[in-house]
């Protein structure tokens, strides 16, 4: 199978948000996400995707039909849910590309589709004259009772691609866990990079 990988904005990317929305519910049930979502909160959370001149989504296609996508906005698209993280840093949220998350099925991984979301994503900030990027990942105990024995972190993807966790950088999410009855807060940590056009 050939992986198709292509920049979605505009009418593009808000007809691929419902399939971009069950890509999310299937994918991050896994570790370390475990998340118990349903397709009415996944149409609100990606409405802001709708809403935001400078989103966009990288899609990967087997044929016509959606199997990856990664996400992405200015990061003060976000302000509200990072300010408070970014707030003593010494940055300027209006300088920053957030790429937010990257799902793909676990049939299709390993052909480089992380490396095309990623290229494409960065292009993309540049392009729109952002000078870093960043996303955030989550934090979970080496302890926790449903971390697969096997689970390989990728720590060391993110770091071939240059990117680096900013120290005390945090943000805080709420949702529900699959072995859990309600939400509860999650911690994550930023991590950023110098585009290149402006390294």
């Amino acid at each position: 199978m050939v992986l198709r990988i292509e920049t979605l904005t505009g009418a593009a990317l808000e007809a691929a948000l419902d399939d971009v929305a069950r890509l999310r519910i299937e994918v991050f049930r896994a570790w370390p996400y475990l998340y118990d979502g349903d397709l009415a909160y996944e149409r609100e959370y990606l409405q802001s995707y709708r809403d935001s001149a400078g989103a966009v989504v990288v899609g990967a296609f087997d044929g016509d039909r959606l199997v990856g996508a990664a996400t992405g906005t200015p990061l003060t698209d976000h302000a509200d849910d990072f300010a408070a993280a970014f707030a003593g840093s010494g940055l300027d949220l209006r300088e920053i590309f957030y790429c937010a998350e990257s799902v793909l099925l676990p049939a299709y991984r390993g052909q480089g589709a992380g490396h095309g979301f990623f290229d494409l994503r960065e292009a993309h900030a540049l392009a729109l004259g952002f000078s870093k990027s960043a996303f955030c990942s989550v934090l979970r105990p080496d302890t926790h009772p449903l971390r697969p024995r096997d689970y390989a972190p990728l720590d060391p993807f993110w770091q071939k691609r240059g990117y680096v966790p900013l120290p005390g950088v945090r943000a805080e999410f709420s949702w529900k866990d699959l072995d859990q009855a309600d939400e509860t807060k999650k911690d994550l940590q930023f991590w950023i990079r110098d585009l290149p056009a402006h390294a």
